[in-house]
């Protein structure tokens, strides 16, 4: 199942770059990253079965072994993308909300946008090797 990460604003060079460019070599399972600008602009429309997780201030707090649950179950039922999408600085509109699949929330605090982009994808990592049974979950 393919990770689809869709951002507002770009990331440039920093040390967030680095940080979402360090977990998408890592993960074994297909990446993409799209950015959009901060106003207008719309992801490109899914040619396949596909899942729709909004980051969200509003959404649920899941743990990694929720959230890796989450992932298996929908790879297993033949979604072949998820996508993530973190939205600009007023957030989503009710509408998106409404069509979400998942409203995911990264804790109470508020996360400047490179650093939830960063922190979605070691949490994307995470979530796999979780799924692998690989050791990172426990050993990071």
């Amino acid at each position: 199942m393919l990770l689809h990460v869709i951002a507002r604003g770009k990331i440039g060079r920093s040390p967030e770059a680095d940080l979402v460019a360090r977990y998408a070599k890592r993960l074994t399972w297909p990446v993409r990253l799209t950015e959009l600008p901060e106003n207008g602009g719309r992801p490109p429309e899914p040619l396949s079965p596909t899942r729709i997780v909004l980051l969200d201030e509003r959404g649920r707090t899941l743990s990694s072994e929720q959230f890796a649950a989450i992932l298996a179950r929908w790879r297993d039922e033949g979604m072949r993308e998820a996508r993530f999408v973190l939205g600009a600085a007023d957030g989503h509109s009710d509408a998106d909300r409404a069509e979400a699949d998942l409203l995911l929330a990264m804790g109470a605090m508020t996360w400047p946008h490179l650093l939830a982009r960063a922190m979605l994808m070691e949490q994307l990592y995470r979530a796999t090797t979780i799924v692998a049974g690989h050791p990172y979950h426990r050993s990071g």
